[in-house]
């Protein structure tokens, strides 16, 4: 394993650790923690960004250009990731089973249209 794949391991698994916990502590009224859990989030959220940031100076690649493409991307995965959740929350906390498998799958299916959206179709 080289150096760089276990520093991004290790960042990434401690800051998606902080980012789930503090999603937990937000989300479930019975911890009474919104405020410290909206905090572990965003710590969460930061360390991956520097985990990102890391990683790529660590295997010489250039910074990330930010252009319609990339934007485009970032809001296509946040929208499958939120109707995922989305439908997860009909399905096991609401009891709305039919629902948040329908809205579960359009997720599914947003985030499936990443692919042919980053690497293309080739023949």
């Amino acid at each position: 394993m080289k150096k760089s794949s276990f520093v991004a391991m290790v960042l990434g698994t401690v800051s998606v650790v902080l980012f789930a916990l503090g999603m937990c502590m937000a989300t479930i009224p019975e911890w009474n923690a919104f405020k410290p859990g909206i905090i572990f989030g965003c710590v969460g959220l930061f360390l991956g960004l520097i985990t990102l940031i890391v990683w790529r100076k660590m295997e010489h690649k250039q910074p990330i250009h930010i252009n319609g493409k990339t934007v485009l991307t970032v809001i296509i995965g946040v929208v499958g990731a939120l109707a995922l959740g989305v439908g997860m929350c009909f399905s096991m906390v609401w009891g709305k089973l039919i629902i948040g498998v329908v809205i579960g799958l359009v997720g599914i299916v947003v985030l499936l249209c990443l692919i042919p959206l980053t690497k293309g179709i080739k023949e």
